[in-house]
């Protein structure tokens, strides 16, 4: 199996070639995730994720293939103000 290298907010990550941003937040919050990158308990997720500084949309995330040297970074919503 071919790995590559990410950083994953700001930590250095190894991840099998082909991971995709929807594997790759399922397995960091620990939660499945639909084709549609939604929770398949119904329940919300409340996160946003950046790659390469750039806001990917939940809907590209189960498309969005990840690659050596990509920065992911994953924001999670707080209440409060």
């Amino acid at each position: 199996m071919k790995t590559i290298g990410i950083n994953f907010n700001s930590q250095p990550v190894d991840l099998a070639e082909g991971t995709t941003l929807r594997e790759l937040i399922s397995t960091s919050i620990g939660k499945e995730l639909d084709d549609n990158s939604l929770a398949v308990d119904g329940s919300k997720l409340g996160i946003a994720a950046a790659v390469n500084g750039a806001v990917v949309p939940r809907s590209a995330w189960n498309t969005c293939l990840l690659a050596q040297g990509h920065s992911v970074e994953l924001v999670t919503a707080a209440q409060g103000g």
